[in-house]
């Protein structure tokens, strides 16, 4: 059987996988636990890259950031879901990498939005991978460098590598869970901080449907469009809601 990437110096697949394995296990061990998300995401940034994040997703909701490494890795994980464009966004929708190697020279163009805010943010290159299985998607591993330039062969493999065990641990979350078909287990080892973001986000969402009259999904569409109009951060638009800082009103009839 044909390996899916060379360690770029002789070595077998099964040896890369093995390394990049061996990282994240490590990082697991330094907090005393199981591997989980995080591990994957810390043991990222060992390719040469700036930071990294892991997003998840049941394909039907915009999704969730489950681990960033820094501050500017949040950040492009959540201008992704607010803005609904970005390389994430189409590894997830296409299930192929997306590598953008330059947002400043041309790379970021197809994203407008995106590209200026990422470039903004500190982010001169980002490459998104699909976490999967066949058909079924359940995320992305997003990965950025504060300047330009591709991933040589050794770091795509192994970013490949990382976006499987991430997809591995993500499905083995939900092994064991209740019956219900409709049950979906939540995510391993999400950061508290993160965790606290997607509730109240979420229930942005529950309160704009009630104060617009709309359904769910046109609720969070206006919550994504109010945070992008006022250049803000979509979980600092939902704490303001969550906290009646902030109210949006129906649009008018006609």
């Amino acid at each position: 059987m044909s390996s899916r990437a060379e360690d770029g110096s002789g070595g077998s697949g099964a040896s890369h996988r093995a390394r990049i394995w061996k990282l994240v296990s490590a990082e697991a061990a330094g907090r005393h636990d199981r591997a989980s998300i995080p591990d994957v995401c810390a043991a990222a940034t060992s390719l040469d890259v700036s930071g990294a994040w892991v997003t998840v997703s049941d394909g039907f909701s915009p999704g969730q950031t489950m681990c960033a490494t820094d501050i500017v890795s949040e950040y492009l994980a959540e201008i992704q879901i607010t803005l609904g464009e970005g390389p994430g966004h189409d590894a997830m929708t296409s299930g192929a990498p997306v590598l953008a190697a330059d947002l400043a020279d041309g790379a970021g163009y197809q994203w407008a939005a995106f590209g200026e805010a990422a470039v903004r943010a500190g982010a001169a290159a980002v490459f998104a991978f699909p976490l999967r299985i066949g058909a079924i998607r359940v995320g992305v591993l997003g990965l950025y460098r504060s300047g330009e330039g591709q991933l040589d062969i050794f770091q795509l493999g192994s970013a490949l590598i990382l976006a499987d065990m991430a997809t591995m641990l993500l499905l083995d979350a939900e092994v064991g869970q209740p019956d219900d078909p409709a049950y979906r287990a939540p995510p391993v080892g999400q950061s508290p901080d993160l965790a606290a973001h997607h509730t109240e986000i979420a229930q942005a969402t529950g309160m704009l449907t009630e104060q617009l009259g709309v359904d769910i999904t046109e609720a969070f569409a206006r919550l994504r469009a109010y945070a992008y109009a006022q250049d803000r951060r979509l979980s600092d638009i939902a704490h303001d809601i969550v906290t009646r800082r902030l109210r949006l009103d129906p649009d008018p009839p006609g």
